[in-house]
């Protein structure tokens, strides 16, 4: 029997192992679960593995707090003796975050097999934390599963030997498609008294943006801008609440007519944006399911490893700036409310072909 661990610790992480949870599971095989702990708050955590029904983790390494370099060590610290035990076929990683490189390295020290889930994705910014992450994590992998055809351009200019580089598509988008009629019929902007079609949502976590505090002043006043022209709703990152609370800048949130809320579960998210005029947000995960309903994103980031969104995609990358923001907010309000298109391979079964290459041996 083929044993197929998957470790996971952030909220994006949990939405790209379920589908794979369950692709393994239509082949007869029941995948061990870690769980690093990396997002150990109710409303990042644990609330995704009941909403999208993952199996419970064999373990929990509770490596939650400190700074990046002391939550990296102890993930692997602790991963360490549950691999030694459990000695999987192959170990499956996913995305960008600490966990994906702890357990990466863990891996590879150890002798095991790794596969990581959108390989290949590059923003070129050495900056962002992620993009470290990306780099090492793909440098140790023996199978790379890219996303979009950027992520195989990028592995084989950098030299990674093709047979082991498949592109697959997005289990993103695995997780959208088989989630979206339950989150239409959750109807969640009539709770919040929104028109459908007629608000935006505005998601903000990035430290480039929360972080600084001239970026997050900016944002906070074009979001404003945004809720002179239609309601915006704000579900607030922690990080971000955190933030704005060190940088005294809770005034000027309130003062922004957005109408702010509580981080929301998988579904209520999903059924916000395919129901919302326009979102405005930094996150790259948003940036895909956007582009999967063709929904006008308006990304705040000055770059972005997931390229395909702008290419093909109703996304257009616009930075921090006040200026650049509002722009990009009359110019999206003066265009159809539906646009891009779905790229290739976005189509649901993303995770299907992971099991089937993990397991074709």
């Amino acid at each position: 029997m083929v044993r197929v661990c998957l470790v996971a610790g952030a909220r994006p992480n949990f939405m790209k192992i379920a589908p794979i949870a369950r692709a393994l599971e239509s082949h007869g095989i029941t995948p061990a679960i870690v769980h690093t702990g990396q997002h150990y708050d109710e409303r990042m955590s644990q609330a995704f593995f009941r909403e999208l029904e993952i199996p419970p983790p064999i373990a929990n390494l509770e490596a939650g707090f400190g700074s990046a370099v002391a939550q990296t060590a102890q993930i692997m610290q602790r991963l360490e003796p549950v691999l030694l035990e459990y000695r999987p076929n192959w170990v499956v990683v996913v995305g960008d975050v600490n966990s994906t490189v702890a357990a990466a390295f863990t891996t590879s020290k150890l002798g095991l097999r790794l596969a990581h889930v959108e390989a290949g994705l590059r923003s070129f910014d050495r900056t962002m934390p992620e993009e470290l992450n990306r780099i090492v994590t793909d440098a140790v992998s023996d199978r790379l599963f890219a996303s979009e055809p950027s992520g195989v351009a990028n592995l084989k200019r950098e030299g990674v030997d093709e047979r082991r580089i498949f592109l697959v598509g997005n289990v993103m988008i695995d997780t959208l498609l088989a989630n979206l009629e339950r989150a239409r019929s959750a109807r969640t902007w009539e709770r919040f008294d929104l028109p459908i079609r007629e608000f935006a949502v505005a998601t903000l976590h990035r430290p480039s943006n929360v972080d600084v505090r001239e970026n997050l002043i900016s944002i906070l006043r074009a979001i404003e801008y945004a809720a002179q022209k239609l309601p915006v709703l704000l579900p607030v990152h922690p990080r971000t609440r955190k933030r704005i609370d060190e940088f005294g800048l809770a005034a000027l949130l309130a003062e922004s007519g957005a109408r702010v809320v509580e981080p929301l579960g998988y579904v209520d998210t999903i059924s916000l944006i395919d129901a919302a005029r326009l979102v405005l947000t930094d996150s790259g995960g948003v940036q895909e399911e956007t582009t999967a309903l063709c929904v006008p994103c308006i990304t705040l980031r000055e770059n972005t490893e997931r390229p395909i969104t702008l290419e093909v995609g109703s996304s257009r990358l616009v930075g921090s700036r006040f200026e650049a923001i509002v722009a990009a907010v009359d110019a999206v309000l003066a265009g159809p409310a539906r646009i891009g298109a779905v790229p290739e391979l976005w189509d649901g079964k993303a995770a299907e072909r992971i099991a089937s290459n993990l397991l074709a041996e």
